[in-house]
């Protein structure tokens, strides 16, 4: 098994529960407590990993309130519940819940008792073992990736595998980019890592028109037709520069890949695995940052995302 080479997370340990609280001041969860849960989804991590990992890498890479969250709502607090059931998620802004009951009216066409039942079960299991001797579904989350998606995409992952159980059981449709469905391969946390770290800074390099068509093309899920309407351009001058940013990103996402040791055939899978769900998470791509981006060229953003 993989061991850290750090014993302790050190100063940061402290600094880190000053700063969610300050961020969460109504989550009262005590610091022995955020100890406690450092601790162990450090080990959770470590597990997982494939190698050596220090507290330093650890921390670097936390979500810090997504984490700080998720313990407080494993102790049980209600502050903690209630901002959770008020997160939204990245696609289109919507509250969780309401994220959770589009999955399972997908997963359960025309069945809105079964809708019901599978949402309410696993808000039931997020803190209950399913089963005796099995672990919460909040327990397993290390706070490496952003809270919301990962219970949106577990919440689907388990599903898929029990509809995979009946013989006549109808296919997800595999439209819903932000959140894919798991391939057979499993891709090392390391390179997850590796690649978040370099989309993010590929994301800070571009300029504000990148930004809109990024955002306009994947948050409000327009057509290439619609932005070029939008923004009173040919439809074939949105198409160059989709092409072209594309192509500039896995350019550079390939590059950094392959100078920290990547001996993968592509990068496909990182690119549809994660590359959506960064995108959605980055600030620049907000709601409110892409209206600014608008307002400053005289338009309004969609009045709904599709």
């Amino acid at each position: 098994m993989p061991e850290s080479t750090t014993t302790t997370p050190g100063p940061r340990a402290e600094l880190l529960y000053c700063f969610c609280r300050l961020q969460m001041p109504a989550v009262a969860l005590l610091a022995e407590r955020c100890s406690h849960h450092l601790e162990r989804t450090f080990h959770l991590f470590l597990k997982k990993a494939n190698g050596a990992v220090t507290w330093e890498a650890y921390l670097d890479h936390l979500y810090p309130l997504d984490w700080f969250l998720a313990s407080a709502c494993i102790e049980g607090n209600r502050s903690a519940w209630e901002l959770l059931f008020a997160s939204r998620a990245g696609r289109s802004d919507c509250l969780l819940m309401d994220a959770l009951r589009s999955r399972a009216a997908r997963l359960y066409p025309r069945d809105e008792e079964k809708q019901d039942t599978a949402v309410a079960d696993f808000w039931g299991h997020l803190c209950v073992p399913e089963t005796p001797g099995s672990v919460p579904v909040m327990a397993r989350y290390d706070g490496q990736r952003p809270l919301v998606p990962w219970l949106i995409r577990v919440f689907q992952n388990w599903h898929i595998s029990q509809l995979r159980k009946h013989p006549h059981a109808q296919s997800l449709p595999d439209e819903d980019i932000a959140m894919p469905m798991p391939t057979g391969g499993e891709i090392e946390p390391r390179w997850r890592e590796v690649f978040a770290d370099a989309a993010r800074d590929w994301l800070s390099g571009i300029d504000d028109d990148e930004v809109l068509l990024l955002g306009l093309r994947i948050r409000y899920r327009l057509s290439q037709r619609e932005v070029a309407q939008l923004l009173q351009v040919h439809e074939g001058t949105i198409s160059r520069r989709t092409d072209h940013l594309r192509d500039l990103c896995v350019d550079y996402l390939a590059k950094q890949l392959a100078a920290a040791g990547w001996m993968g055939d592509d990068i496909f899978e990182l690119v549809r695995s994660e590359m959506i769900g960064l995108l959605l998470d980055d600030p620049r791509l907000s709601v409110d940052a892409l209206a600014r981006i608008l307002a400053k060229k005289g338009k309004q953003a969609p009045a709904s995302s599709h």
